[in-house]
């Protein structure tokens, strides 16, 4: 019988990064201190270059992630049935990523986005395809990861919950854009079947409806079922909270090109280490090496580290650890 380490849920998307020339301006909302980034209306804004990258997106980054550390993986995700949707199922045979669950959608195109990247940071205009979700017969696994949806994602969250009781699997999710804004009472029958939940400080404020510091955020969203909780918070590093100790761990030193991809390679990071029976503490380490590695390329593919190089470096960074705090 069939059995993969890990299996990913997710749509994909083919990105196209957009590198703006340094005169583009970004403006702060004095009051909300929330910042745009300007451009002038109704002109040809110049871009220095561009990078087409197809086969990305949360769960599929993550898929390719945890085979590069030599978990077997499978990724059930749907694509569009045009030459972008062929070229992406391509990627996944080359990343060895097992395809039997890659389900076709003959009717609608590929999902798109275009990343405007400025000054190492990314603003992205995304362009999800009304999809008709529904889980295939999946082989059992250790490890189930859940992450961005478009619309429609519900039938898949009433059917997960199932599956991981009756094959004992444990799951990451990571919530979306659109299931983010479906809100936490939607959210919370797969938060409760979580192993592992992860977000960033801004989607836990938003998720949870309340500013408050990190440790009051993990200890919240810890109530509501996870075993853990993650919550990463850019260049401050990230926090994990397993129901009796918070640990902290600053970012690993890198030069930084560009941010996507940077939280999705972290959760690979921190969910391969737990399937192969590292600690939680470890699988931060992990996480952060990963993502350090990703902030280093452009796209969310490229820096995703193979298991020789992530050994290498948790063999000689012996004196990064995380803290209790």
């Amino acid at each position: 019988m069939k059995h993969f380490d890990f299996i990913s849920i997710g749509d994909t998307q083919h990105d196209v990064f957009l590198e703006l020339e340094q005169e583009t301006k970004v403006l702060e909302d004095k009051k909300s201190k929330v910042k745009y980034l300007g451009v002038v209306y109704a002109e040809k804004i110049p871009v220095k270059k561009f990078t087409s990258i197809p086969a990305v997106g949360n769960s599929a980054n993550v898929a390719i992630g945890c085979s590069r550390l030599g978990l077997k993986t499978a990724f059930y995700t749907v694509l569009g049935s045009d030459i972008t949707g062929k070229e992406e199922f391509k990627v996944f045979k080359k990343e060895k990523v097992a395809t039997d669950y890659i389900v076709w959608d003959r009717k609608r195109q590929s999902n798109f986005s275009a990343v405007l990247n400025y000054k190492g940071e990314r603003t992205i205009l995304v362009h999800h395809e009304h999809r008709l979700y529904a889980l295939p017969k999946l082989a059992p696994s250790k490890w189930l990861y859940l992450s961005s949806l478009g619309p429609g994602f519900e039938k898949l969250h009433s059917q997960i919950p199932s599956y991981l009781k009756k094959h004992g699997v444990d799951m990451g999710f990571n919530p979306g854009s659109f299931q983010m804004k479906a809100g936490l009472k939607k959210l919370a029958p797969v938060m409760r079947a979580s192993k592992v939940f992860f977000v960033n400080k801004e989607e836990a404020e938003t998720l949870l409806k309340k500013r408050a510091d990190i440790k009051t955020l993990l200890k919240l969203l810890h109530r509501l079922g996870p075993k853990i909780v993650v919550i990463t918070n850019g260049p401050k590093g990230s926090y994990a909270f397993d129901g009796s100790s918070v640990l902290y761990l600053s970012v690993f030193p890198a030069p930084i090109v560009e941010r996507t991809g940077t939280g999705d390679a972290y959760s690979t990071g921190f969910l391969a280490a737990l399937a192969s029976g590292k600690s939680v503490g470890e699988a931060m380490r992990w996480g952060t090496f990963n993502s350090a590695s990703v902030l280093q390329h452009i796209g969310a593919r490229e820096g995703l580290l193979l298991k020789a190089a992530m050994t290498k470096l948790v063999r000689n960074n012996k004196r990064f650890q995380p803290k209790k705090i």
